[in-house]
């Protein structure tokens, strides 16, 4: 018997707000935030990934790990090229390190790693 209606995601950032408005557009997600949570929710409202603010935050070190990446989250596209222009028009940064050619690494505007993958 599960208890949970379904799971989401929280990471840790300087400005919720900021990361909500980027994942909400990546997603078209509807965006919600004030000053120390932000959380991105599809139309049904049943998936979310939520965003606390953490005072002397550090953005993860990929591939290093001086300070480890934690978790990253998969975003399933049709075209790498197309969604590389979009992501990186909302803020991301494409990593250095490419380590495939199925998927391309971004950093979110907080530094946290993601994955744009074709099937």
């Amino acid at each position: 018997m599960s208890v949970a209606r379904f799971p989401s995601v929280v990471l840790d950032c300087d400005d919720p707000g900021r990361l909500a408005t980027f994942y909400g557009a990546l997603l078209d997600w509807q965006v919600s935030a004030d000053d120390g949570w932000g959380e991105v929710r599809n139309a049904a409202g049943d998936q979310c990934i939520c965003f606390q603010r953490v005072d002397r935050y550090r953005a993860p070190d990929w591939p290093g790990q001086d300070v480890p990446q934690q978790m990253h989250i998969d975003v399933m596209v049709d075209d790498l090229d197309t969604a590389e222009a979009a992501v990186v028009a909302l803020g991301a940064t494409r990593a250095d390190h490419q380590p495939g050619t199925t998927f391309r690494v971004f950093l979110d505007p907080a530094g946290h790693p993601f994955c744009l993958c074709v099937s």
